[in-house]
């Protein structure tokens, strides 16, 4: 504990003299670490997809210095400090894990979620769903409205009911793509219908973000293995039948 709360030490010292000294550091304001945050936010998101350890460590301090960062600027506009941020998360685990540090009891992790929404609505939201951002991602968007919503009790019971809405919504879609609607018709039921697809996903306990992106990562490493591979055949990829382009396709996957 006493290496930790050193180096957590050296960190807010470096800080300090970087906020004085250094010019780029002095001009910095909340609004414009922002961007940089989020970048922070996407490269360790792809050092966890990557599982490198190393590179997990690593893009954990840059977002740790954007923290301590943002405390510091608070600091001297009197707003807060890195002490006040750190009691205020103290203080809502405290609160929101009443099977901790009070006398309810819960029989699994899904109890925990439930106590969560629910104590964060007598905290004083008007809607369970006010707590997703607006600028999410789409999808991860769908997901974190589902969970809140299970939260609140508004929930399938078992997954094949989930897996019956997502063929329902299928067959919705294929209907107007049939009848020629309209893209605002069609562009509705597909929504509908990858709503319906993030759902199952969190019954089956997939996180559809990381499973898209998995499959993103895939597509990539096989298309640029097609690319290379055919070149080195003398081949353009624009010449090719799908047929030939199959054949190296099927080489990624064997690899994989």
């Amino acid at each position: 504990m006493e290496e930790k709360l050193a180096a957590f030490k050296r960190l807010l010292t470096i800080m300090d003299e970087l906020r004085t000294q250094c010019p780029w550091d002095r001009e910095q304001t909340i609004e414009s670490l922002r961007h940089l945050t989020i970048e922070e936010t996407y490269e360790l998101s792809d050092a966890i997809m990557q599982k490198d350890m190393q590179e997990i460590k690593m893009e954990l301090g840059d977002l740790m210095l954007h923290l301590v960062f943002y405390a510091k600027i608070a600091s001297e506009t009197g707003d807060f400090d890195l002490a006040d941020v750190i009691n205020s998360i103290n203080e809502k685990l405290i609160q929101r894990h009443p099977h901790i540090y009070g006398d309810v009891k819960v029989r699994d992790a899904g109890e925990v979620k439930s106590n969560w929404e629910r104590i964060k609505m007598k905290e004083g939201r008007k809607s369970a769903l006010s707590g997703v951002p607006n600028s999410l991602p789409a999808l991860i968007k769908a997901y974190r409205i589902q969970e809140k919503a299970s939260g609140m009790g508004f929930d399938w019971e078992e997954p094949h009911q989930v897996w019956e809405k997502v063929i329902e919504e299928q067959e919705e879609l294929m209907h107007e793509v049939k009848n020629g609607s309209n893209k605002e018709r069609k562009e509705a039921e597909f929504g509908d219908l990858m709503f319906a697809l993030v759902n199952y996903a969190r019954f089956i306990k997939v996180n559809p973000e990381d499973a898209l992106e998995k499959t993103n990562r895939r597509f990539i490493r096989r298309f640029q293995f097609l690319e290379e591979h055919s070149r080195k055949d003398g081949k353009r990829l624009d010449e090719m039948s799908l047929e030939d382009m199959d054949i190296y396709w099927n080489e990624a996957k064997a690899l994989e």
